[in-house]
């Protein structure tokens, strides 16, 4: 049986459900094409922190309490290792038994280049670097921010990367494109809820800042919210937003409530992997902007999280990035760049809505399927 590393953050990502269904997935992704697969994470002392946010030590940190838990509710607990400061602590496997895992991998998957301990990361048999910020990844790499260390094939989320219409540089990097997978068995149709409540789980400035490249500065996902803000008083559907905003943010909470969104906290709702899922599930539909980097790029990019919606039988509709140019976008999966189409599409939706839901789930099966993603990545990583 041929073996895998996936290398991706959890718990980096305290209370971050959703992140912990992209390790998932390719873990459980490959699995089903006949991998052995183990999840490494690694951490630093200085990340650790505990319930109030102040330093700790491993041992002692929510960090890795939130790793026990995410990898136990996703029933990957005994294919899972966090290594803290290198190899000095370890969470799972110990340090030299990793090694071993290393040592006979045929597979790194390392995702966004997580995982960058030398002796682990250049010892398994293939190694694949995975971007999933394009655009950050890119712009970073070319002014020196980013070293990205050596892979044998580099892949990215962001579809149109290497085209003439996107201006996303590739730095003599091939850039290989490839969708987010979603398992269709863990994300089954839920059918049910209200019809007129679409919802999302989103951080209003996202991890990182404004980034400048090519001469101009990129937006963030404020900015693009900013530029629908009016959309609950133009459509009467309701929009929840499970958002991730610092309450010093109070000229934008003020005008997102003004405006009649609805927001919910994202700790609560969406903060491990089953809580994730159930909020997902028992929404109508998903309506959601993404970095304006990944709009003002043309990149192709596609949410994982938008994947996990439309798996479920819940259409969205969605800030398009490029996408529209390879994925349909009329039935299920509809794609918006104007505050007015945004307000068409919520209608369209709650219109002829078991139409939309059914075909949302078709999107998922023919465009997502982590079976035909994965294995189309696997070929590309080995051809």
């Amino acid at each position: 049986m041929p073996s895998a590393i996936v290398a991706a953050p959890v718990a980096n990502k305290v209370l971050n459900g959703g992140i912990v269904w992209v390790a998932v997935s390719y873990m459980r992704g490959l699995a089903n094409l006949g991998y052995d697969v183990h999840l490494v994470e690694q951490i630093a002392t200085e990340a650790c922190v505990d319930a109030t946010g102040s330093p700790t030590d491993f041992r002692s940190s929510v960090n890795l309490e939130f790793f026990r838990r995410a990898v136990q509710a996703a029933g990957i607990s005994t294919h899972a290792t966090l290594l803290c400061d290198g190899a000095r602590e370890s969470e799972g496997l110990s340090p030299p038994e990793v090694a071993e895992v290393a040592a006979r991998a045929d597979l790194l998957l390392n995702i966004s280049g997580h995982l960058e301990l030398e002796s682990l990361s250049t010892v398994a048999g293939r190694r694949l670097y995975l971007d999933l910020d394009p655009g950050f990844t890119q712009i970073w790499h070319e002014d020196g921010t980013l070293a990205i260390p050596p892979h044998d094939v580099y892949f990215t989320i962001g579809e149109n990367i290497g085209r003439a219409d996107c201006p996303i540089p590739t730095n003599g990097l091939e850039w290989r494109p490839t969708r987010p997978p979603v398992v269709l068995d863990d994300w089954s149709v839920v059918p049910g809820g209200d019809h007129e409540r679409f919802t999302t789980v989103a951080a209003w400035r996202g991890p990182y800042g404004r980034l400048e490249g090519a001469g101009r500065v990129y937006g963030l996902k404020l900015d693009e919210f900013r530029k629908v803000i009016e959309l609950p008083e133009r459509a009467p559907q309701t929009f929840e937003l499970a958002l991730d905003i610092h309450p010093a943010e109070k000229s934008d909470l003020e005008a997102l409530q003004t405006h009649g969104w609805r927001l919910v906290d994202p700790r609560s709702v969406a903060g491990d992997p089953d809580l994730f899922r159930s909020y997902v599930q028992g929404s109508a539909a998903e309506f959601s902007v993404a970095q304006g980097i990944y709009v003002e790029t043309n990149s192709g990019w596609f949410s994982d999280r938008t994947t996990r919606y439309l798996a479920s039988g819940k259409p969205a509709l969605v800030q398009d990035t490029g996408f529209s140019e390879t994925i349909p976008t009329d039935e299920g999966l509809l794609a918006f760049g104007t505050l007015e189409e945004a307000v068409a599409g919520a209608e369209a939706i709650a219109a002829d809505y078991d139409r939309h839901a059914r075909a949302a789930r078709e999107i998922a099966v023919q465009y997502f399927d982590s079976d035909t993603v994965i294995a189309k990545l696997l070929e590309d990583a080995f051809a």
